[in-house]
């Protein structure tokens, strides 16, 4: 079976990936997205006990390719989405 290649937009939503797996999904998308010039995302996290939502505010607070990120406004998610404005240069960070 072939692979479906979707088209990137600038909504990510990560409702089915577990926290483990937003390292990997973060650089590839946020590569991606720059290659397209896409430098303004929203991260979908969901609300429920934050746990995704601090894996990835983790991962933003050092990732090279991130110049900012804030909490979504309410019309956006709230606290259940965040923006990430990224860097035009392309750099991947190696997992830990």
């Amino acid at each position: 079976m072939k692979p479906v290649v979707l088209p990137i937009e600038d909504v990510l939503d990560l409702h089915t990936f577990q926290p483990g797996e937003v390292s990997d999904l973060l650089n590839d998308y946020f590569s991606t997205c720059t290659d397209a010039g896409i430098l303004s995302v929203r991260i979908i996290h969901g609300k429920g006990k934050g746990i995704l939502k601090h894996r990835v505010h983790t991962l933003l607070e050092k990732h090279p390719m991130v110049e900012a990120y804030r909490e979504a406004p309410p019309e956006e998610g709230g606290w259940g989405a965040t923006l990430v404005k990224l860097k035009a240069t392309q750099t991947l960070m190696t997992p830990p």
